[in-house]
């Protein structure tokens, strides 16, 4: 984040408070520009991550998605190589959900973060751990992963044998918490398939995590891909609380808008924000995107009336397409001996230049995501 921040101090006073009232489109333009949605963009993969500030990886392919709905002419095997050189790592970050974020951002963020998971942990298993010492539990953890990455169900065994009064599973979400893990390949590799075993991210990268972690930095970052945005939004993005005081010492720096609602916006003074007649080709977006959990409030990309329809109740958040720049159905690929499918489910009625252009995507969707299929072919629900 050092490189962007230098570059995003650059002019901050220029602008002030301007007190503007954006409505829901003119923010969706703005989200889609520095989500690199509006047009892909030839980048570096490492560079767009940062950018992103991380992508969203419960599901082991979903930054692959996301990336090539991103990326012009993005290839799986750009990604997998930076995970086997260890240029990005798959680790519990913001909100204490799993990303897939660059090396230098893990080190930079996690210390940032622990009171997120220190939060979670208490949440979800806080009656289990009560007169535990947490510590000497990290800490055993700790040495046990680093001399040997483990499955989570492998190193609860393993802390049995200390804590045998223990719940095995309450013992491994200590070490997720209280020890900054990654996930290491060839789980989430494009092809490849392996379960999620971990070792600390300081062993995996060789280095120690930072020792004046930013958040100001971490705040103009969240600008810089999620913004306009309120207090609210940048708190629910995060998983972190208590922020007010470091936005009003930025406020200096920063312009601040009004949405549609009366709340007010903070966002970087020479940050994107297109014209809201800004054309917008049709996009799919991966399962869990960041784009559908950065904001306490989704109007500027979902109507809420469908929120039931992406986000499920056992906590999946489906992969959804986005017809003029808002979430307009969603969809999921098949793929068996009869060939490879994409069955696409909208939530309206498309009109035939949407459906022409939907599928026009659609076929390069899947041609990146099953290109040896021996058919292929769209399915309209």
């Amino acid at each position: 984040m050092e490189a962007e921040d230098k570059v995003r101090n650059e002019g901050l006073t220029t602008e002030k408070a301007t007190g503007k009232v954006l409505n829901d489109r003119e923010l969706n333009r703005a989200l889609l520009a520095r989500q690199m949605l509006l047009h892909r963009v030839k980048l570096p993969v490492l560079e767009v991550v940062e950018k992103l500030v991380g992508l969203q990886a419960q599901s082991p392919n979903a930054p692959y998605f996301g990336l090539w709905s991103r990326l012009e002419g993005f290839r799986h095997e750009e990604l997998s190589q930076l995970m086997r050189d260890r240029q990005v790592v798959r680790m519990a970050l913001l909100r204490s959900t799993l990303h897939l974020v660059s090396a230098r951002d893990a080190l930079q963020l996690r210390p940032l973060l622990q009171s997120v998971m220190d939060r979670s942990l208490r949440g979800s298993f806080g009656k289990h751990i009560k007169g535990i010492d947490l510590e000497a539990l990290a800490a055993a953890g700790r040495a046990i992963v680093e001399k040997e990455p483990l499955t989570f169900n492998e190193l609860g065994k393993r802390l049995g044998e200390q804590w045998p009064g223990l719940n095995p599973e309450a013992a491994t979400a200590v070490i997720r918490n209280r020890v900054p893990l990654v996930q290491i390949p060839p789980r989430g590799i494009w092809g490849e398939s392996g379960q999620a075993v971990h070792t600390t991210v300081e062993a995996w990268l060789g280095q120690p995590l930072s020792s004046s972690p930013d958040l100001d930095g971490l705040i103009r970052s969240y600008l810089a891909a999620f913004g306009p945005a309120t207090i609210r939004d940048i708190q629910v993005w995060s998983g972190l609380t208590r922020i007010h005081e470091r936005i009003e010492s930025l406020r200096p720096h920063l312009i601040t808008f009004r949405n549609e609602r009366g709340e007010e916006l903070f966002d970087l003074p020479n940050a994107p924000r297109p014209d809201a007649d800004s054309p917008s080709a049709p996009r799919f977006l991966s399962e869990f995107d960041n784009m559908l959990l950065s904001y306490a409030d989704r109007s500027r990309i979902m109507n809420e009336n469908d929120r039931k329809r992406v986000f499920t109740s056992n906590g999946i958040i489906r992969a959804t397409l986005l017809i003029d720049g808002f979430v307009a159905g969603t969809w999921k690929l098949t793929n068996g001996r009869g060939g490879a499918f994409l069955h696409i489910e909208p939530f309206r009625v498309l009109s035939k230049q949407e459906i022409d252009a939907l599928s026009e995507e659609g076929v390069r969707l899947l041609h990146f995501a099953v290109p040896n299929a021996v058919a292929s072919d769209l399915i309209f629900h």
